[in-house]
């Protein structure tokens, strides 16, 4: 069973709450890059960024980061993902890089991404920006800034749909 949790208005507020927020903590734009990790972050990233052109009038950088390689499950999946290619076009020496991801569950996604990224340079900051933070960490790991935070409990899943792959913006949660 499915239940509407955000919808297309709701999810373009706490976008724009988020990179308010994120333009806050580093006093602007200058600096900063984002980097989207496969495949809904990518998408949140990218419009953070417009939304950051769009108030500062600055074109931050911004890369895609598929963690697959780095996942410590990547042995223990039933079925292989598809690696998408990651594209980091930029040094992220002293950068503040902010991590860009849908969903943080367990941590270990974030703890991926962190690893990758040290692969690609030696950043001054990595802060995580999430949609929805549904609990249940397992590493200690908390999002600088979050959308929404949904407690839900292991057996329930959070989906986020995106217009770039799916048509519409919704979360749902979804029940067994």
């Amino acid at each position: 069973m499915e239940k509407e949790l955000l919808n297309e208005q709701e999810i373009e507020r706490i976008l724009t709450r988020i990179t308010y927020e994120i333009l806050e903590k580093n006093k602007g734009a200058e600096n900063i890059c984002l980097i989207g990790i496969v495949t809904g972050g990518v998408y949140l990233a990218e419009r953070i960024k417009g939304k950051i052109k769009e108030t500062e009038n600055i074109d931050v950088p911004i890369g895609i980061l598929d963690i697959s390689f780095y996942r410590d499950d990547i042995n223990l999946a039933k079925t292989r993902k598809k690696i998408k290619p990651t594209n980091i076009p930029f040094s992220l020496d002293d950068k503040k890089v902010v991590l860009v991801d849908d969903v943080l569950y367990t941590g270990r996604s974030t703890r991926a991404a962190m690893d990758a990224l040290m692969d690609f340079g030696r950043p001054a900051e990595i802060q995580l920006a999430v949609l929805i933070d549904r609990g249940h960490r397992e590493l200690p790991i908390m999002a600088n800034y979050t959308g929404k935070y949904i407690p839900t409990s292991r057996s329930e899943k959070i989906k986020v749909y995106l217009k770039e792959f799916s048509g519409k913006d919704s979360v749902v949660l979804i029940t067994q």
